[in-house]
């Protein structure tokens, strides 16, 4: 069987075929649209069955794998980073081009990443596009908190954003330039915050039908949209065998560096899923706030190691306690019944029924 190795690129792509004696048999450069594609397609075919490698680059590999995987061409996601790492290893070269990727997967030495199905990759784009829109007014929101330290501005209000804190901010006398800022920050938060409840609604839509996020649910500190990211970033808990597996996914682990024999812990990796790892440190926030054991967990790591270091540890243990929720699917032992049957009763307000009835 052939190998082909394939180069992504934004507008241009590499493509080496070669047989399983590592000859090149073909080489040719394509567009990344349907057009290159296809021409892809009908170079490979004519030279036999074959296998492909497409490296995980942004979203521009898509297209090709699915395009392959639905033409008969098992094809396989390479991770950049551990891939190139073998290569090194292999090959003595760290460039991931499409001849040493073609090589590599004739050797069976691709790292792959794992490829969740479309519907599940369009749902976590809509989830992840929440978590970018909240990330850019969380942004705005300090800017307008920066103005008004610097005008020692102080508020009992308890949301500066609601209705009566929107009309206090408005009212601030501020300098000419400040006050546009303050305005134009104001408005894009304002608008930001309509986006988000658009998306949200749509998300709720989809965690409707997912027994994992229901489950999730039952988790203090976790809410609908939390649940959402940590559901569709996980995909399929079966593919991590150990909890720990999982915290390394999430770039929760920590790293280690062995020396005369002595293996030490540093900071964590932060390799893997960033939004995992968003999402679990801002869940760890709220979840020592209503959780006894979570709260005590952080009280205890805290006087030792500062806040920062104390919730982090707390996103690691709740995603421990979530290998084991989604694996055994089973509720949270510690849920607090009244607080979760909240959960679900705003969670059905998007059941499929009621959602239509909503959007008319």
């Amino acid at each position: 069987m052939n190998s082909i190795g394939i180069d992504v690129g934004k507008k241009q792509c590499r493509a080496s075929i070669k047989d399983q004696h590592g000859r090149i048999i073909d080489e040719l450069s394509f567009s990344n649209d349907m057009a290159g594609i296809r021409l892809l397609l009908s170079t490979a075919s004519s030279h036999g069955d074959a296998r492909a490698v497409v490296e995980s680059t942004g979203n521009m590999w898509m297209r090709i794998h699915d395009t392959l995987e639905e033409n008969g061409i098992d094809t396989v996601l390479a991770n950049p980073v551990k891939t190139k790492l073998i290569a090194q290893a292999r090959i003595k070269n760290d460039k991931l081009d499409s001849r040493i990727l073609a090589d590599l997967l004739r050797g069976d030495l691709v790292y792959e990443s794992y490829v969740p199905s479309k519907e599940f990759r369009e749902k976590r784009s809509l989830v992840r596009h929440r978590v970018a829109l909240v990330k850019a007014r969380t942004a705005l929101r300090n800017k307008v908190h920066a103005l008004l330290d610097k005008y020692e501005y102080e508020t009992e209000l308890t949301d500066i954003f609601g209705k009566a804190g929107l009309e206090l901010l408005r009212g601030l006398e501020l300098s000419p330039i400040d006050r546009v800022i303050m305005n134009t920050s104001i408005a894009s938060v304002v608008n930001l915050s309509t986006q988000i409840d658009i998306l949200s609604t749509h998300i709720a839509k989809y965690a409707w039908d997912s027994r994992d996020v229901r489950l999730l649910l039952s988790m203090n500190g976790v809410d609908i949209f939390s649940a959402m990211v940590i559901a569709t970033e996980i995909v399929d808990i079966r593919r991590f065998p150990t909890p720990w597996k999982l915290v390394a996914y999430a770039g929760l682990a920590p790293g280690q560096r062995e020396s005369a024999g002595k293996t030490r812990h540093g900071k964590i990796t932060k390799q893997g899923s960033r939004v995992l790892r968003w999402i679990m440190v801002q869940s760890a926030r709220q979840a020592v706030r209503h959780d006894e054991r979570f709260e005590a967990y952080y009280e205890r790591i805290q006087r030792r190691k500062g806040d920062s270091k104390a919730v982090v540890a707390v996103a690691k243990e709740m995603l421990v306690v979530v290998w084991y929720m989604l694996t055994k699917q089973e509720e949270y032992r510690g849920v607090k019944k009244e607080l979760y049957q909240r959960k679900l009763a705003k969670l059905e307000k998007f059941s499929p029924g009621l959602a239509e009835e909503l959007d008319e």
